[in-house]
Order: structure tokens, then sequence, then C-alpha cells
């Protein structure tokens, strides 16, 4: 079937029954290696022991198996495109026939992986009302021709829209871009988006395996053997223990800042944001490049993120709570790293406010740090207790609490809300600060929060229902009095 086919369509006719292209048994054996973590952890496992009979037939049924299940889904599954909608054919000894009308469709996404891109090939997502805060699609051709993929987006919006042409949603190619990042601001990003994740997870490894992996930078014989050559710098490490505990930590920084790099370059390469007749289109990657559209009526909040350093440098990442979903998210990053002006140009396309009037700050009690302090107390007094029998262990635990006392101390003096006539902003936090513009139409439920301790201080907390979103969606301004959070709470419902 020619791709402007279906575009001229009786109005009740289905076209004939396509298939995926071939090549799907190629780019669908990512999707099956990551089913099968377990058979492929299992080979590893016996191929340490020497078992390599056994991790031969576990590869060989594998490899039978996951070629076996990809040609039986790409012989099974079928689609017909019609004027009106699209119907989806799949299974085999349970066989599903889904109907999806156009007018039902909010979002018609394009994704390429490297191989599609070097075979000019795509993935086409659908995503209906139905599978709004639902982890998986509508609706997904997995592997179809770019030239077909388009056509079929084309045609999809054109029916929605009833309009002339077939992409009057889009936003013209070679037009101004509403946001965009070069390489420079990309790499910049990556420096930022340094992973402690990645650094726990290394230390972990590190201090349990590192005697089986050879690694383990916290040890002596590491940097030996690292710098066997240099012998003035084998003396320091054999003379100062410490000198290989600060190498290791070094070290351990290093790799997470340079994976938070690959991560971010991968991902936000060539990001691009435009905004379209019904919201943005959001195009990145660098293997794996993706078209989105977020459709700027199913917007529910957004999210203004950074921290001391992106604060010192004046760096802010926009994010939008959605109803449309996102890789199975319903969390959209719309700027990776935006000048407070270009977020406000974002926020401002949708009629929102980047920040409350000037003054119009509220803060929040200080029980916020009291009640924390409170709770620490009688560790910190236990810790006391035992200190001549645990040494230096108990006063890392006693630095430990002073350090949490003082995060909290400096979260508070940046947590605060602010109600307008349509939107209300709440601030919180200091190494993850975030700011939260929720307009008051989208806030769905309202509830007030608190327990036997909370209530000791007097304070409780107010949390927002907000639809859509996943992540970062908790919604909330702690430490309000009771007064406070009720008169707030009546506010906003009325």
């Amino acid at each position: 079937m020619s791709e402007s086919a279906a575009l001229a369509l009786p109005n009740e006719e289905l076209g004939p029954p396509e298939r995926l292209h071939p090549l799907y048994l190629v780019t669908g054996l990512g999707q099956s290696v990551k089913g099968a973590w377990g058979m492929l952890a299992g080979s590893a496992y016996f191929a340490t022991q020497g078992r390599w009979l056994l991790v031969a037939v576990m590869g060989l049924l594998f490899a039978l198996l996951s070629v076996g299940a990809l040609v039986l889904r790409w012989l099974k599954l079928e689609y017909r495109v019609g004027a009106h909608e699209i119907r989806i054919d799949s299974g085999f000894l349970s066989r599903t026939s889904r109907a999806i009308p156009f007018d039902r469709v909010t979002d018609v996404d394009i994704e390429q992986g490297p191989l599609q891109r070097l075979f000019g090939l795509a993935q086409v997502k659908l995503e209906t009302g139905a599978s709004a805060g639902s982890k998986e699609e509508e609706g997904v051709l997995h592997t179809i021709s770019l030239k077909r993929a388009e056509a079929l987006r084309d045609h999809i919006r054109a029916r929605r829209s009833r309009a002339a042409t077939a992409d009057a949603g889009l936003a013209a190619e070679d037009g101004p871009a509403l946001f965009a990042m070069d390489n420079r601001r990309v790499v910049t990003a990556g420096l930022f988006n340094f992973s402690l994740a990645v650094i726990a997870g290394l230390f972990g490894i590190s201090q349990t395996m590192g005697d089986a992996l050879g690694f383990d930078p916290f040890e002596r014989s590491f940097w030996i053997d690292l710098l066997n050559r240099s012998e003035p710098l084998q003396n320091l490490v054999l003379t100062h223990q410490i000198v290989a505990v600060l190498g290791g930590s070094v070290l351990l920084i290093l790799l997470g800042i340079g994976t938070g790099l690959v991560r971010t370059v991968l991902r936000d390469y060539g990001f691009r944001l435009d905004r379209t007749e019904t919201g943005f289109r959001r195009r990145r990657g660098l293997l794996t490049l993706t078209d989105v559209t977020i459709p700027a009526k199913r917007a529910q909040a957004a999210i203004l993120a950074n921290g001391p350093i992106r604060q010192r440098f004046g760096w802010w990442v926009l994010k939008l709570q959605s109803l449309a979903q996102d890789g199975g998210k319903g969390d959209h990053v719309v700027a990776p790293l935006a000048r407070e002006g270009e977020a406000a140009a974002i926020l401002a396309s949708l009629g929102w406010p980047l920040a409350p009037p000037s003054g119009s700050w509220l803060a929040v009690s200080r029980a916020f740090v009291t009640s924390f302090t409170g709770i620490l107390i009688p560790a910190a007094l236990a810790t006391i207790i035992v200190l001549p029998f645990v040494g230096p262990v108990g006063l890392l635990w006693l630095l430990g609490g002073f350090l949490a006392i003082a995060m909290r101390w400096l979260a508070w003096r940046r947590t605060r809300y602010s109600l307008d006539a349509s939107n209300l902003f709440v601030e919180s936090g200091w190494w993850r600060h975030r700011r939260n513009i929720l307009p008051v139409r989208k806030i769905q439920s309202v509830d007030l929060s608190e327990n036997f301790w909370s209530r000791a201080f007097g304070i409780c907390t107010l949390r927002l229902g907000v639809a859509g979103g996943s992540g970062f969606s908790d919604h909330h301004v702690p430490a309000l009095s009771r007064a406070e959070a009720e008169a707030l709470r009546t506010e906003l419902l009325s």
C-alpha cells in the first residue's frame, strides 16, 4: 500500500492489511534481550563456573525462542488504515483486534533507534485519552518505513483537525525554534547531570566485589598497580592510606560525571522545541531520535528545577506535567538547561507566568526545621552515650546528624508559596530546588495531612492532587498552621 493511498480512502473503508517491515526481526531483538535478563544473568554465572556447555545450550535456546517469537509476532500483526480509524490485529493463540478512531488520538510520536535510522525505519506511537497515566501507549507500530510513518502521522492529524493540509499542527521546519540547545549547551547540561546513583553503585561494587573484579580504588594496592611506573606517587600512596581514599573518591566522582555527560549527549543532542498550533513539538537524540508532540491543553503543571550549582550559573530545568505520555511517563522535559528568560518564554506560550508578583511569597513555619530536629535528638543522645565504645564511627554519626539539620535549615529558607488569581506557586528544597507552577483550575483535590508528631508542633501539610505525571508529581505545601492550611484550601477550592 502506498504512503498516499490511505488519504484517498472512502469514509468508511479500511485499507488493505499491512505488516511491519521485515527488519523488525532485527530491530526487535533489543526488546527480547531486555526480557531475558534472568537467562543472561544465569549464563554469566555458569560461565564463571566454567560450565560452557550449559552456557551454549542456554544461548541456543534463547536465540531460538527470541527469533521464533519475533517471527510469529511479525506474521500475526497486521494493521489497516482507514479514513477515520486505524485497526491493529495481533496475537497468535489469543487474537486482539484494536480499533483506534483518529478523533480519539491525542499524540502521534515517531521514534528512530540507531538501526532504524540506518535503514530509514521508524516506530510510531499512538496515544489516546484511555492511555493517560498508563505506562503503555495505546497503539504502537514498532518498525515501519520512515516515509510511511510520516504519512500516517500526517493522515491522522489531517483527519483530526479536518484541515486541508496534513501538516497543519506542526511548526515550519525552517522557522525559529521556541527553544533549542547547541552542542556546547548539551555538554554543559551533561556536566550538571552527574549521577550520584552511579557513584553509589560503583562504591558498593568496589566494596563487595572489589577483590574479585580487581577494582577497589580505596585500597593502596589498586593505586600501586596503576602507578607502578611512578615511584614518587607509589611512595605517597604507601605512606598515607588517606591518599588512596581521596583518590578513590575523586575517581568515582569523575566516573559519575562522565556517565551523566554521555547519557545527556545521547538523549538531548540536537534538542529543539517548537510551538505548534496545538502545543509543542520536541525533537532530540543522537543515536535514538525522538519526535514527540505535547498538546498544550493536556499540560497540568510546570516544574522549574535547579540546585545550588545550577543556580549559581543561572540555569533552570523546565518540565511539564501532562496527561500525555513520554516513554510511558507523564513527565516532559521541555528545556533541559535554560536561562530564566527562555523558560519564561516557553511558559508564556501557555499563558502561564514564571513567578508570582514581587513580594507576594509567604514563608512556611519554622517548625519545618524544629520538628525534624526533634526526631534526631534521641538518636544524637544515644550516640553520645555509646561514643566511648564506637569511637570515630560515633563522631561520624553526629556529624551526619548536624549536616542533615543544616540541609533542612537551608531547605526551609527556600520553602515558600504564593497564590494569585489563577496560579499557585510552591518553592521548596535547597540541594534539589523546585518551583511548582499549578494553575488553580488544574487542581483536582486538596488534602490536609498531619500525624501525631506534626500536631505536637502545630503544623500540617497541604497536598494537592493534579492529574497526570509521575516521578515529580507530588505537589504539597509543608509546615503550615492548620488555620493557614484551611484558609488556603478554601481559596483553592472556591
